[in-house]
């Protein structure tokens, strides 16, 4: 179990296509979920998915007290999401956007299919945050940055932000 780079925006890993895990008894399954908590635990951060360490398979992690409460540890393989209501707007960040924290509207309260890393169907249930993280991490198996969830103008900004910290080695 390891510890890894988290993939940063301008990596085509990022938002290239993610397959689904078909093979629960893959002995490489546990390895990438442990690794996925640990690089989460570690940045720190709530969630993160699978291509954010490059890795372009559909395994995603959500854990809100970041590694002090295992009972809080989320393992979501091939999610989706099959309910959502209401919306809000709120703070949201990625750890593959370091320092940058910018408004996005996500749905309040969410029910997520999704199996567990033995390959166990369930459906979770979240709201507020968890909904958010659940959603977040979701679109990031689907390709999907959350700059998309922004305006045109504020997608503009941020990006001018990202490139002038991009070209200072910051990233």
């Amino acid at each position: 179990m390891a510890i890894r780079d988290i993939v940063k925006y301008g990596d085509p890993r990022l938002v290239a296509r993610n397959e689904d895990v078909t093979d629960f008894e893959d002995p490489t399954l546990p390895i990438l979920v442990r690794d996925l908590l640990e690089t989460g635990w570690a940045a720190p951060g709530l969630g993160i998915a699978a291509p954010q360490i490059g890795v372009n398979k559909r395994v995603c992690v959500v854990d809100l007290s970041v590694g002090k409460d295992p009972s809080q540890i989320l393992v979501l393989v091939n999610p989706r999401v099959v309910d959502a209501e209401g919306f809000v707007r709120d703070e949201e960040g990625c750890l593959s956007f370091p320092d940058i924290v910018e408004i996005v509207e996500r749905p309040e309260a969410v029910a997520v299919e999704a199996y567990d890393e033995k390959g166990v169907k369930r459906i979770l249930e979240g709201g507020d945050l968890l909904a958010r993280a659940f959603c977040h991490e979701i679109d990031h198996l689907d390709s999907r940055l959350f700059l998309e969830r922004m305006s045109s103008l504020k997608r503009s900004l941020v990006l001018r932000k990202v490139v002038k910290r991009q070209k200072r080695g910051e990233w």
